[in-house]
């Protein structure tokens, strides 16, 4: 399993977390969850329980982080204190659009939401994402579809503002 699943939980990481050097920890988290159950052969969608697990994995790291206080410090580049390249009104730009994604992501239905994400975000192969919540492949394309139409007017709606 953790070679069927490894890379996909490592990309689900990767888009999540600050610190790219975090997602081999947080991933071995993840199985080590998965070890610690009595029958692990028992669980009817792995996929499912896999990022349901991965996205408990970085709530715990925030919930530590937050008492730590991480996150409070700026992290120093590795050549010096260089700058972007990237002209600011283009990062002022991406930060909008990934914000208003965002909002409209969260005004998804929750399984709408998990799919997109999964599938788009992730990855995911489309069977793969039906088969971890149960349903058929062409009730999984709905639900891309219907998440895609909502991002994709709601962009265009940002952009022409």
């Amino acid at each position: 399993m953790a070679h069927s699943y490894g890379q996909a939980l490592g990309r689900f990481f990767e888009r999540r977390v600050a610190v790219k050097a975090d997602v081999p920890d947080l991933v071995q988290d993840v199985f080590l969850r998965l070890s610690r159950m009595p029958d692990p052969a028992a669980i009817e969608k792995p996929e499912h329980f896999l990022f349901v697990t991965a996205a408990n994995v970085l709530k715990d790291r925030a919930r530590r982080d937050a008492v730590r206080g991480a996150g409070l410090h700026d992290e120093l580049l590795d050549d010096g204190l260089a700058g972007s390249e990237i002209p600011p009104d283009r990062v002022l730009e991406s930060r909008e659009a990934a914000e208003r994604l965002q909002a409209v992501l969260l005004e998804l239905p929750e399984r709408t939401r998990d799919i997109f994400v999964l599938r788009v975000l992730e990855g995911v192969k489309m069977a793969d994402v039906a088969r971890a919540f149960g349903i058929s492949t062409r009730a999984a394309e709905k639900h891309q579809a219907k998440a895609l139409a909502r991002v994709t007017a709601a962009l265009e709606d940002w952009r022409e503002r």
